[in-house]
């Protein structure tokens, strides 16, 4: 079967905007068989074919009926879980009239469509998105979600490094966007360093692709649902959309302490936000340094006065 073929001609540059030279051009060619094609979409529906077919399956309905039998004592505790937040955040430090402000102690005049009922906020608003209620709302749900996949991701970015800085794993390319690169360059990489274990590792860019929007269609599906949309299979989540909670998604179970858990998410939108800015700063040290964030530091901190952020430029 005749390969799918997709090329560009566009000029790469060297790594670094320190380093002007400009490398030869040359077609970059990320290629796909049907073959392949054939198995993303194969291997993208097993999720969904295993979910419809566990909820139509007799077990299923026996997680349903096991449901019902608990669920009105599930949501009598959710109920009275979520008045314990309600108070929490009446009397915690970071919430209502009296929390921390962006401006610390310097007058300003506030926002009156903020009071503080959502975690981190600070009173900042100065376009206005928050004048709507339900816009707010779903301003609060984007941002804690990105916040939570830019945490992940800088994870992803700094440990690679780091295990192949110490020598406890040596990646064929450690460094985060040298990866993608190399996978637009049809190069085949072995995950954690270990030969053959390749999983999407040995296909083409388009396959991976196409298999990462197929598999995130299934929680993107049931995020738009909403946390009812896994009771069908026996799964009652006693949270909201943000913090479904339960065993699934609370399994330490810190939301039964309602005071820390309300600090809790304090801590977790603010960190989410330190990894969103961190995301800006490797996209730029990628861009004027062309190396990771992991070798940036270690050769800020071996010179610091040759090696920071002016250095690129001058």
């Amino acid at each position: 079967m005749p390969p799918l073929v997709l090329r560009s001609s566009s000029p790469a540059y060297t790594a670094g905007a320190i380093c002007r030279r400009r490398r030869p051009k040359r077609r970059v060619s990320v290629r796909a068989s049907w073959q392949e094609l054939a198995g993303v979409l194969v291997f993208s529906a097993v999720p969904f074919t295993a979910v419809k077919a566990l909820a139509g399956s007799p077990l299923g309905a026996r997680l349903r009926r096991r449901l019902e039998a608990r669920k009105a004592s599930a949501a009598a505790e959710a109920d009275a879980l979520r008045a314990a937040a309600r108070q929490a955040r009446r009397s915690s430090f970071w919430y209502g009239g009296a929390r921390p402000r962006w401006l610390g102690p310097i007058p300003y005049n506030y926002p009156e469509h903020l009071a503080g009922e959502f975690p981190g906020d600070y009173g900042f608003d100065i376009a206005g998105l928050g004048r709507d209620p339900v816009a707010f709302a779903n301003y609060f749900n984007f941002e804690i979600l990105h916040c939570r996949w830019a945490m992940l991701a800088a994870l992803g970015v700094v440990v690679p490094e780091l295990l192949d800085l110490f020598g406890i794993v040596h990646f064929v390319e450690p460094v985060w966007w040298k990866v993608g690169y190399a996978k637009l360059q049809g190069d085949t990489l072995d995950y954690l360093g270990i030969p053959g274990f390749r999983i999407a590792g040995g296909q083409g860019i388009i396959v991976i692709a196409i298999c990462q929007a197929l598999l995130m269609v299934g929680p993107e599906y049931a995020r738009y649902c909403g946390i009812e949309a896994l009771e069908p299979l026996g799964i009652y989540l006693p949270g909201d959309l943000n913090y479904p909670g339960g065993a699934l998604f609370d399994p330490l179970g810190l939301s039964k302490d309602p005071v820390a858990f309300e600090e809790l998410k304090v801590k977790e939108i603010k960190n989410g936000r330190l990894a969103m800015v961190a995301w800006l700063g490797f996209y730029v040290q990628a861009a004027v340094t062309g190396k990771g964030p992991v070798q940036n530091l270690v050769e800020h901190l071996s010179d610091p006065l040759h090696n920071n952020i002016l250095s690129g430029f001058l």
